[in-house]
């Protein structure tokens, strides 16, 4: 969907940049992305229909109401965080649905649920909030029924996620996403929170046989992830180990493979992987082997 910067739009509206930022912020609307480098880019199909309501009604809380009921084009992350700013669980919903009949699902999750929970993740300032926190755990609620609707695993492979992200954060979104689409596309997974110890942990190993491990979130420090792994690998033959959105730090000396920060190249790179892999191997007492490490 086609972007524009801050001075651009309120060019546009006719209105100075503070004072379209000062409409996202009373009523979450237009709400922008944002870039990389944390720049403003609002929806070019949500300023036009803004325009136009502002010139019918002259009025910007009736401008604003018209356009949202109104939308412009197919929905977007900037339309459902809208919604999420006026914690409209009906209209997120909606706007869900409607994306669904114009992409799938994968797409979907990636460029409208995850977008939209990350433009009010961007405003956090040593802190949650009402927005981002409903954002949130309506994601993970949608994400869940998704996830009771996959179909059975049909590939003898399987995948560990070991989540390592804090309560509400963003990574714990992402992490869910991509565990989502392996199942989609047929693969035994497990998700477990790196609280888990690894004595524990080695208690589920047995059921996933797992070829792949996949580690994502930052809190918990290597040496504790290391352990984790060294608990995986003592037991499973020749895992993979897949870093997803930084988990581990990439001093450029690393041997964990990097699968990039958003979930569907994420899933495409580990069914690569695993096609590459072939067949699983029996689970059997492995040479020890060194933990994670970041030169």
């Amino acid at each position: 969907m086609n972007g524009i910067r801050t001075n651009a739009a309120a060019v546009m509206l006719g209105v100075s940049p503070n004072t379209l930022r000062s409409w996202e912020r009373r009523y979450g609307f237009p709400r922008p992305r944002r870039t990389p480098g944390g720049h403003r880019q609002y929806a070019l199909g949500e300023i036009e229909s803004l325009r136009a309501t502002l010139a019918e009604t002259h009025n910007v809380s009736s401008a604003i109401a018209l356009a949202r009921q109104r939308g412009e084009g197919p929905s977007s992350g900037s339309r459902v965080a809208a919604a999420f700013a006026t914690f409209d669980e009906e209209r997120a919903n909606a706007l869900l649905e409607e994306s669904l009949a114009l992409r799938s699902v994968e797409r979907t999750i990636e460029e409208v649920l995850l977008e939209a929970v990350a433009a009010h993740a961007d405003e956090l300032a040593g802190g949650s909030t009402p927005e981002y926190e409903f954002g949130w755990r309506f994601a993970t609620a949608w994400l869940s029924a998704l996830k009771r609707l996959s179909p059975p695993a049909t590939r003898p492979a399987g995948v560990l996620v070991l989540d390592a992200s804090a309560p509400l954060e963003l990574d714990g979104l992402y992490a869910q996403s991509l565990e989502l689409m392996l199942r989609r596309a047929g693969i035994h997974t497990l998700s477990l929170s790196t609280a888990i110890t690894p004595p524990r942990l080695a208690r589920a190993l047995p059921a996933l046989s797992p070829r792949v491990v996949v580690l994502v979130g930052r809190s918990i420090t290597l040496d504790a992830l290391g352990r984790l792994v060294y608990s995986v690998r003592s037991i499973v033959n020749g895992v993979e180990i897949f870093d997803y959105r930084g988990a581990v730090p990439d001093t450029g000396a690393s041997t964990v493979r990097r699968l990039g920060r958003t979930p569907l190249a994420a899933r495409d790179l580990v069914l690569a992987r695993l096609e590459e892999l072939g067949p699983s191997r029996t689970s059997t007492p492995a040479r020890p082997l060194p933990a994670i490490t970041a030169r």
